[in-house]
């Protein structure tokens, strides 16, 4: 089957193939692209009953060959590759996580005003924003005191529980290894941020949100609205800098 095939009916059931068209995986480079373990965990996340002889199928297809043709090695890949594989979820469409990240950002402003640096969260359920933080490191003396870990907190007490499973979290920088301690301990199901931190991001360091060994819950996305974020912080520490002021996370 070459690249430019589309998926059809058979090897995958008609329910299989409308569910990866919706997940814009209409094609067998588009599935390779995305690769099997991905796309079986998608269709998991989506709430369809994929067994396991669905994830074989897909296995195969990127393959290029039939799943009583796929050898004990490519057996061994995919099954490899789909036990390591982090968190996996379906996202909400891109205007709606932009327009949350935009909250996430008027409260990492915030920050900036007060003198601290600008990073803002947001936790959300059921698309409705339910707490909102800002850094305050600064202000309360308090190393803790990060956007993220402040805004767990009050959705918390919203909550009335810190298990916060059914709620994302929007943050304007890539969480460091504190926060990221602190999402995975809280349950979130969903973590969007904005600006990669490769220095100390608890993803670009060491992926925290995909060791298994952490029982991890959280399926990560990063990038939206990356361009405002870095701009913010670059003219946040430019100006420390004509002050002559310093400050760290």
């Amino acid at each position: 089957m070459s690249d430019s095939a589309p998926l059809t009916t058979p090897p995958l059931a008609p329910s299989v193939v409308a569910a990866l068209t919706a997940l814009g995986i209409g094609s067998v480079a588009a599935l390779r692209q995305t690769g099997a373990d991905t796309a079986f965990l998608l269709l998991k996340a989506g709430g369809l009953s994929a067994t396991r002889s669905v994830f074989w199928q897909l296995a195969a297809l990127c393959e290029g060959c039939t799943p009583a043709q796929l050898s004990p090695a490519q057996r061994q890949y995919w099954q490899q590759r789909l036990d390591s594989h982090p968190p996996a979820a379906l996202f909400p469409p891109l205007p709606e996580m932009e327009r949350l990240m935009s909250a996430a950002l008027a409260e990492a402003q915030k920050a900036a005003d007060a003198g601290e640096i600008p990073v803002g969260a947001v936790v959300v359920k059921d698309g409705e924003i339910i707490a909102a933080a800002h850094n305050r490191c600064i202000a309360s003396r308090d190393v803790s005191r990060h956007a993220e870990i402040a805004a767990l907190a009050a959705a918390g007490q919203v909550l009335g529980n810190y298990r916060l499973a059914e709620c994302d979290l929007y943050v304007s920088l890539e969480p460091c290894v504190m926060c990221a301690g602190a999402i995975l301990q809280s349950r979130i199901r969903r973590l969007v941020y904005a600006a990669d931190e490769p220095k100390t991001g608890a993803r670009s360091l060491l992926n925290l949100f995909a060791d298994k060994r952490l029982n991890s819950h959280t399926a990560v996305r990063g990038g939206i609205l990356a361009g405002q974020a870095r701009q913010m912080l670059q003219d946040f520490f430019r100006l420390r800098r004509q002050n002559g002021g310093s400050c760290s996370e």
